[in-house]
């Protein structure tokens, strides 16, 4: 649905909290709304400062719950308008803006080798705790006569738009395996994550040396054993 369709729904009720407003149309197109979803299309020119500010009355709620004097607290008085400024426009901001701009061009060359990119410094949120996922993630491309190529910037704009979002690390590689298939068509994609996750570190186990490392293989590098084998050399986990 486009932002167009969005607009010509039934008048809202006005009175309603703007992220019920902004939920409302998601139900209305039946439209999935979990935390790593992007919602863009759905919220209109002008909502996220809005919903700022109803993020923010909500976190000083969470602060007082916490028994946090942020009255009289001079670290603490402005942080719950910090705190939800940080969430929508920046740690998961991924998840209210359109994608970023990318302009693809044609294979003139009809180039068909391997292409790596990478390590892309990664960052993200996961969706459990909210505690920060910090990582590298890796790309290769086999593309075809009929691919499209992008810049080398725009992989690193893409992943950061995928990563910007309250996140698993498993289904974050899959986003971005699913997105650069559809924008560049290539003949076998991989994508390979390495990551330190502070719900590991900062909580629970509080283990510090344990990283994940997952991958996902498309078209070629699924199938040639040999390709995925010199990708995987290439990429040399260890540097």
């Amino acid at each position: 649905m486009t932002k167009n369709s969005v607009s010509a729904q039934p008048e809202e009720d006005a009175s309603l909290p703007v992220s019920a407003k902004i939920r409302q149309r998601l139900q209305q197109a039946r439209q999935r709304f979990h935390a790593n979803d992007n919602i863009s299309a759905y919220v209109r020119v002008g909502e996220l400062d809005a919903l700022v500010e109803e993020v923010a009355g909500k976190m000083k709620g969470v602060l007082e719950s916490l028994v946090i004097d942020t009255d009289s607290d001079h670290n603490t008085q402005d942080t719950a308008r910090r705190v939800a400024k940080m969430y929508l426009q920046e740690v998961f901001h991924g998840r209210y803006v359109p994608a970023p701009a990318i302009t693809e061009f044609p294979n003139a060359e009809h180039l068909n080798e391997l292409m790596i990119v990478g390590p892309i410094t990664v960052r993200s949120a996961c969706s459990h705790h909210f505690c920060p996922i910090m990582g590298r993630l890796w790309i290769g491309l086999m593309p075809n006569e009929n691919s499209n190529l992008i810049g080398l910037s725009k992989y690193t704009r893409l992943a950061e738009w995928v990563m910007s979002r309250p996140q698993i690390q498993e289904e974050a590689i899959v986003q971005m395996a699913e997105l650069l298939m559809n924008k560049v068509h290539p003949d076998g994609l991989a994508v390979v994550m390495e990551a330190d996750h502070f719900c590991m570190q900062w909580r629970g186990v509080k283990d510090s040396q344990t990283k994940m490392v997952n991958s996902v293989m498309r078209g070629s590098f699924l199938k040639n054993s040999n390709l995925r084998r010199e990708f995987l050399s290439l990429i040399n986990l260890k540097n």
